[in-house]
C-alpha cells in the first residue's frame, strides 16, 4: 500500500512500533484477487470455516 515493495523492513518496524496490536485468524486471510489461497487445513475447511462463521464465500 505504501508503494515501495523493498520497503518490507521499514514496514515491519513501523508494525512492531505500533501499540496496537491486531490479531486475524488465518483463514479470514484471502488473496489480493479475493481468492482463498492457501491453508494449512485446506481449502475446504477454510471455506467451511468462513461459511460457519456466517460470511458467505463462493468456492475457489
Amino acid at each position: 500500500m505504501v508503494g515501495r515493495p523493498a520497503a518490507v523492513r521499514a514496514v515491519g518496524q513501523a508494525n512492531g512500533a505500533n501499540p496496537v496490536s491486531r490479531v486475524q485468524p488465518c483463514h479470514r486471510v484471502v488473496t489480493s484477487g479475493g481468492g482463498l489461497g492457501g491453508f494449512a487445513g485446506g481449502l475446504k475447511r477454510k471455506a467451511w470455516l468462513l461459511d460457519h462463521e456466517g460470511l458467505f464465500w463462493p468456492s475457489n
